[in-house]
């Protein structure tokens, strides 16, 4: 006995109407945006180097993106913060990013010199964790030759003085010119956003570039043509996909 095969029925394509593919593509940007804001406000978060207190590990223009999963996951719930276990804690000679404590609208760059429980000296410029002198990273500097006792301020010379639980202290590779935790105090852990990574872009700064001026609706146009002009000589080529250390 033999069976007749049936012939399969095509699928039917069913026609969208115009308010249907527009919900579809809300749908899908809406996804996409959920996705961007969990990898930025979780994960991996980009980074510019407004000022020169890391100079020269870090460059004024410098853009970099930093791991912010290895600390301590934040995860996306507005006006809470609540955080996953860290990977690991900050350690000294970390590059890390953090809140500003005086005003944590604002994110700060520096590296973690030492963690709580550790006692952090400065003697004639030079820093001791411990007893044992910090060796000073490979691109830090000094550009003031001058020595301040620390009855004068503390950016040269700082007493033993021990990192209380749950803080850290930083400072800037610029050591001279840097507002760091020798002023301002120990950084507390649950302001430290992220570790330093990586430098994705390096924008020269340039005294001569046209700025952009509301009353001069010709300043965009001027800007965009300077810049597109002037665009090999202020990429620094050389820095781009540095790892930070």
């Amino acid at each position: 006995m033999f069976f007749k095969s049936k012939k399969q029925k095509k699928p039917i394509a069913v026609k969208k109407n115009s308010l249907q593919i527009l919900w579809d593509y809300v749908q899908s940007l809406g996804i996409a945006l959920v996705l961007a804001l969990v990898i930025k406000t979780s994960v991996v978060e980009a980074y510019r180097i407004p000022s020169g207190s890391m100079e020269d590990t870090l460059l004024i223009g410098d853009f970099l993106l930093a791991n912010k999963f290895i600390y301590g996951m934040r995860l996306p719930i507005p006006f809470v913060d609540i955080r996953l276990p860290s990977v690991q804690e900050p350690k000294a000679g970390n590059v890390i990013i953090f809140k500003y404590p005086q005003n944590p609208k604002l994110n700060y760059i520096k590296r973690c010199v030492a963690v709580e429980g550790q006692v952090v000296e400065i003697k004639d410029k030079k820093v001791f964790v411990d007893g044992v002198e910090f060796e000073d990273p490979p691109h830090s500097k000094h550009t003031d030759k001058r020595v301040f006792p620390s009855s004068y301020n503390l950016r040269d010379n700082m007493p033993p003085t021990r990192v209380p639980k749950d803080k850290l202290f930083v400072m800037g590779d610029n050591r001279d010119n840097s507002a760091d935790s020798r002023f301002w105090g120990f950084l507390d852990r649950r302001l430290v956003r992220g570790k330093a990574m990586i430098i994705h872009w390096s924008w020269r700064q340039d005294t001569r570039a046209p700025k952009l001026s509301a009353s001069d609706p010709l300043s965009i146009p001027k800007v965009i043509a300077y810049n597109l002009w002037n665009f090999p000589r202020r990429v620094r080529w050389s820095k781009l996909g540095d790892i930070i250390h």
